[in-house]
């Protein structure tokens, strides 16, 4: 190979500065190969990684749950099926078959009648359910992608896997930074470059988990071997230097906000300025899934009882999956101060979080900030045992919603704690309009949001909630259930919501998952029943995930009937 003539990155060369170069110049060398390389082709080497995929998924798995220090037979090892192999191998196979109608047809193929246009003139198009196991899997659930403005039904088709559309496209090399703690997302945005935007990658490992590193090289050996995949191992010294590397074309950056500035701007006083006078340090294309305080806005209603758990544990689910270490994890409960319920369904929701077992703080800087957030709060009331070893899931109630720039509102805790604020607001309707103004206006981040409503209210106030669902400004919005099934769908887009910039970055810029392949899409709306059974595998609450997971996983891999009862005797047991 011939080295390239200007690969060098202006800062301090780490102690494996000679193996990183290598492996970028083997990038440089097949990124046009991987460019022209017969879609057929591509399509075996996806279809390598889904079935060594499931070969590892065994051991993956059991190295997380070491690493998070999560009790044998535990349900909450379901976590760790879902959260990896399982939504890898559902993304990965929906994208080898949009891969495989581009090869046949020259586009993706959209079910006849799936898009439509909205009264306001907005192009929507059903995404799911996509398949008959869709609907027998997910009854009652259906998603939709909501497009920007420039998309027509007319012209949708020229917004679509614009990548396959380039007469000549130019090679590139990206560089993936992974995320440190759910162990599908480094393997994901790495099949997003490479079969939606053409881009050979190496992927930087996150040393919180960087265990995962010998697992992912064994499930893309084949991409790995054909010179498209390298890896990266090291702390943020490692990750600055291929930043800057001019062999590296572009950046996907799944963490925090404050990451992304130190990357683009610098750090301290000096990117402080560079930040304020947007002059960055670098001309990339950086594309990124970043933070979110996310909302959950519950809308009163008349419930029965049985409703009462059932969401407090919906919402107890969202903080404490992954010992509350997600993105998209609930941060902040909009409930209305006039709801009659209100206080018993905050007592439901302290019986739930009282039950769910303890989790190790695994991820750094988790004491500091869950001291951040007690220190600054009152109405502060925390669940299970506080000591070395663990914290506990924390509720602050009553924050006060003219606060605007209180910390529950403008700053993502990244560990088990969720604060409540309550609207005054007459009716459902005023709530919802409340609600959305305040998460726009006062919510820091746009990923995902949450709204909780019960079918009569939904229906009586129809007009209000669809008003909400399309005013929300955020990549995900999903009625009823958790935005993390945004994440996992495959076929949904999962990203902020389009308009941020590299110096007001929030929740990053682009999106990923996206396997029909939409090139502007605005956000993904999810409907799903306000209670469903048999109870969803990941609710934390579920007694048997672990094992409706495993099975889960290997349906995923390659659907059957006889994999689906599997699947639905272990979910009665939930």
């Amino acid at each position: 190979m011939t080295k390239p003539t200007s690969t060098k990155s202006p800062l301090p060369r780490p102690e494996n500065g000679d193996v990183l170069d290598e492996r970028l110049e083997t990038l440089v060398d097949t990124k046009d190969k991987w460019v022209g390389l017969p879609l057929a082709d591509k399509i075996e080497l996806a279809q390598s990684v889904l079935d060594k995929t499931l070969d590892v998924a065994d051991r993956q798995v059991a190295a997380a749950v070491q690493a998070k220090s999560i009790p044998r037979n535990s349900p909450l090892i379901g976590e760790e099926w879902l959260g990896g192999p399982m939504v890898i191998l559902r993304t990965l196979r929906l994208t080898i078959d949009t891969l495989k109608a581009i090869d046949a047809n020259g586009s993706p193929k959209l079910p006849r009648g799936s898009v439509r246009t909205r009264d306001d003139g907005q192009t929507v198009v059903d995404v799911f359910p996509a398949s008959y196991w869709d609907r027998l899997l997910f009854n009652g659930f259906s998603a939709q992608i909501w497009m920007q403005d420039e998309v027509t039904p007319k012209n949708l088709d020229e917004y679509m896997a614009e990548f396959y559309r380039r007469p000549s496209p130019e090679g590139k090399v990206a560089l993936v930074l992974g995320a440190g703690n759910v162990a599908s997302i480094g393997p994901l945005d790495v099949l997003y470059k490479l079969f939606v935007e053409g881009q050979v990658c190496i992927l930087k490992m996150n040393p919180v988990n960087d265990y995962l590193g010998p697992f992912i090289e064994e499930s893309f050996a084949e991409l790995m071997e054909g010179g498209f995949l390298r890896m990266a191992y090291g702390g943020a010294d490692v990750g600055s230097y291929l930043c800057h590397h001019e062999s590296v074309d572009e950046i996907h950056i799944t963490g925090s906000d404050a990451t992304h500035d130190a990357i683009v701007y610098g750090v301290g006083d000096e990117g402080a300025r560079r930040k304020e006078e947007d002059e960055r340090l670098l001309d990339k294309r950086i594309t990124s899934e970043l933070g979110n305080v996310s909302p959950v806005i519950v809308v009163p209603g008349d419930w029965k009882d049985s409703d009462l758990r059932f969401q407090a544990e919906n919402v107890a689910t969202q903080l404490a999956n992954n010992g509350g270490f997600n993105c998209n994890a609930a941060r902040v409960l909009i409930t209305s101060k006039n709801w009659p319920q209100r206080e018993t369904f905050l007592d439901h929701l302290r019986t739930v979080l009282a039950e769910i077992e303890p989790r190790k703080p695994y991820y750094p800087g988790a004491l500091e900030r869950f001291s951040d957030f007690v220190e600054e709060s009152e109405g502060v009331e925390s669940f299970g045992p506080d000591g070395e070893g663990c914290l506990p899931w924390t509720l602050i109630v009553d924050v006060d919603c003219d606060e605007d720039d209180h910390i529950c509102f403008s700053t993502e805790s990244f560990c088990g704690v969720m604060s409540e604020t309550s609207l005054d607001a007459d009716d459902p309707s005023a709530f919802l309009r409340q609600a959305t103004l305040f998460c726009n206006d006062r919510v820091w981040g746009t990923l995902s949001a949450s709204i909780i409503i019960d079918p009569s209210t939904a229906k009586e106030h129809a007009e209000a909630l669809d008003s909400a669902i399309a005013e929300l400004e955020y990549g995900s919005v999903v009625v009823n259930h958790w935005p993390a099934i945004s994440y996992g769908l495959g076929v949904t887009s999962w990203g902020a919501f389009p308009g941020h910039t590299y110096d007001d970055i929030q929740s990053g810029i682009g999106v990923v998952h996206n396997s029909l392949m939409f090139d502007r899409p605005e956000k993904s709306v999810i409907k799903g029943p306000f209670r469903v059974f048999p109870k969803p595998p990941w609710f934390v609450t579920n007694r048997n995930t672990h094992r409706i997971a495993r099975r889960l996983t290997a349906f995923e891999h390659d659907p059957s009937f006889l994999k689906f009862i599997g699947v639905i005797k272990e979910a009665l047991k939930g």
